[in-house]
């Protein structure tokens, strides 16, 4: 049981509606506190998406990210800085395609039954780690693939290492365990309003 499911036993498709919805406003106000850095920026994006796939389990936690990544697709400024579907031709397109990938392993983590701040934490860390897959990838060779020319297509190892990696590591981690206490928070509120 995750904890929207723990505060709204039954769910009608509306309700499931408004709570997509609502975890992708969610997710695209995080984006916009960002800090430049180059080629990507630092975004609380990461943050919201694990309290979502935390609270909403791997189902909705995927389809809310998949609702957030059409929003940008049609044209919304819901993307880091204000920008939306030319996000998709630009260096965080791997990792914008991973986040679906992220709620969904963090959703699958809180399905399974895990709860408390190391557990989350470390359920965190671990799918933020394999975020990393889809981000690099994209600059390393699957950009170059599909046409797009940039400074930033075709990078070596260790400028990728430089750019799209190390510099979030550390804040990565932070953002999980920063959405573990949240959601564990989530749930001892619950459970003192019950007794």
């Amino acid at each position: 049981m995750t904890l929207s499911d723990a505060l709204f036993p039954t769910r009608s498709l509306l309700a499931r509606a408004l709570m997509v919805l609502g975890g992708s406003v969610f997710i695209a106000l995080a984006a916009q506190v960002s800090v430049p850095m180059v080629p990507t920026p630092m975004t609380l994006q990461t943050l919201a998406i694990l309290i979502v796939g935390f609270a909403y389990g791997a189902r909705m936690g995927a389809v809310t990210l998949l609702a957030y990544l059409a929003e940008g697709a049609a044209g919304l400024p819901v993307f880091a800085n204000g920008l939306n579907v030319v996000a998709f031709a630009g260096p965080t397109a791997g990792f914008l395609i991973g986040f679906v990938g992220l709620a969904w392993l963090a959703g699958l983590a809180a399905d399974r039954g895990v709860k408390g701040v190391v557990g989350l934490s470390l359920a965190g860390i671990a799918a933020s780690a394999l975020l990393y897959l889809p981000g690099v990838a994209w600059p390393m060779g699957v950009a170059g693939a599909v046409g797009i020319e940039a400074g930033w297509v075709g990078l070596p190892a260790d400028k990728i290492w430089a750019g799209f990696v190390a510099p979030f590591l550390i804040g990565d981690a932070v953002k999980a365990v920063i959405a573990a206490l949240v959601v564990t928070g989530g749930w001892a509120a619950l459970k003192n309003s019950k007794a």
